[in-house]
């Protein structure tokens, strides 16, 4: 009972593999006990039941291992007592659990987003993938859904792992972590910016070196990370293709220039190179760097028809060629 006095959002579970920790010379009971006092004295409330979300069909990358996967996402602002807006940003090591940041941005843009990532990565090293969802400023309507910031991360070499858009089961780990988060340190929120950060640095605390988790067989997420091994670089490399590539790049106005026609690609890729792959048949891949973003037939589709084209011509674009 003193146990859940200080953590009162955890579950029986939760509060025995965290007694066996601190007081292992103890024989504690088993959970099932546990949960029987703590509703014995009002201190448990029944959860509401919630519809399962069916699995997803989608393959995303699995989090075998520490810094495979890494999980970001804003949690949802709210205002402090001030008024004041509070945009905490989340990262989170699929792994392990590991709570890499919780930081308060001032706007969820690019701009205030892109500092707290490169912080990240030059205290944890980079990851291989980092999941999100489909909004700004991790994706746009660009093609290949890039954005600025995803831009950024192909180039230090980090492959963007996005999930269905409507589909936030498929970052669940995440999510649920987002539960306990605002549980614990948003309500109520806090008077004020620095008073919400401060509780944001000590949930992060407990959470790592303290919250022991199932998943984990009881482990806290501290005990199952180490940082990556690929460290964050001084600069950025440049980025080639092969020498069978046609290598095109966007225009200040977004654009690549491809048969003829200006093909819009998005501003995310202004001053980019982009490579297309011949594949036979007139079909063409379509790179940035080693990301696919996408193949030669829906190109067409964003061509503008041509001036010079007769009037009662067909004027559904053609497959590219090589220039």
């Amino acid at each position: 009972m003193e146990a859940r006095g200080q953590h009162p959002h955890w579950g029986p579970v939760k509060l025995r593999a965290w007694l066996q920790r601190t007081e292992p010379e103890i024989d504690w009971p088993a959970a099932s006990t546990m949960g029987e006092i703590l509703r014995r004295h009002g201190l448990a409330v029944p959860r509401k039941k919630r519809l399962k979300t069916p699995a997803n069909r989608q393959p995303l990358q699995h989090a075998q291992g520490a810094n495979r996967v890494w999980c970001a996402d804003f949690k949802g602002w709210f205002r402090c007592a001030d008024g004041s807006r509070c945009d905490p940003l989340t990262i989170t090591d699929g792994y392990s659990r590991y709570l890499l940041r919780c930081q308060a941005a001032k706007h969820p843009d690019v701009w205030y987003t892109k500092p707290l990532f490169e912080a990240t990565f030059r205290e944890y090293g980079l990851p291989e993938y980092i999941r999100t969802d489909n909004g700004a400023p991790f994706a746009s309507v660009g093609i290949g859904g890039l954005s600025e910031l995803s831009v950024w991360w192909i180039k230090l070499g980090i492959r963007p792992d996005r999930i269905q858009p409507g589909k936030p089961a498929q970052n669940g780990r995440h999510e649920r972590m987002h539960r306990t988060l605002k549980q614990e340190t948003a309500q109520p929120p806090r008077r004020n910016l620095r008073e919400q950060q401060n509780a944001f640095d000590l949930f992060r605390q407990e959470y790592n070196h303290q919250r022991p988790h199932q998943a984990l067989q009881g482990r806290t997420p501290s005990e199952c990370y180490q940082a990556s091994l690929r460290p964050y670089p001084s600069r950025l490399r440049e980025v080639v293709y092969p020498t069978e590539f046609d290598v095109r790049y966007v225009s200040e106005g977004g654009q690549m220039r491809w048969n003829g026609a200006k093909v819009f690609v998005g501003r995310a890729l202004i001053g980019e190179p982009l490579g297309l792959e011949p594949t036979g048949d007139g079909v063409w891949k379509v790179w940035f760097s080693f990301y696919q973003l996408g193949v030669s037939h829906e190109v067409p589709l964003l061509i503008r028809p041509c001036p010079s084209s007769p009037p009662h011509a067909d004027r559904k674009a053609q497959k590219p060629h090589a220039a």
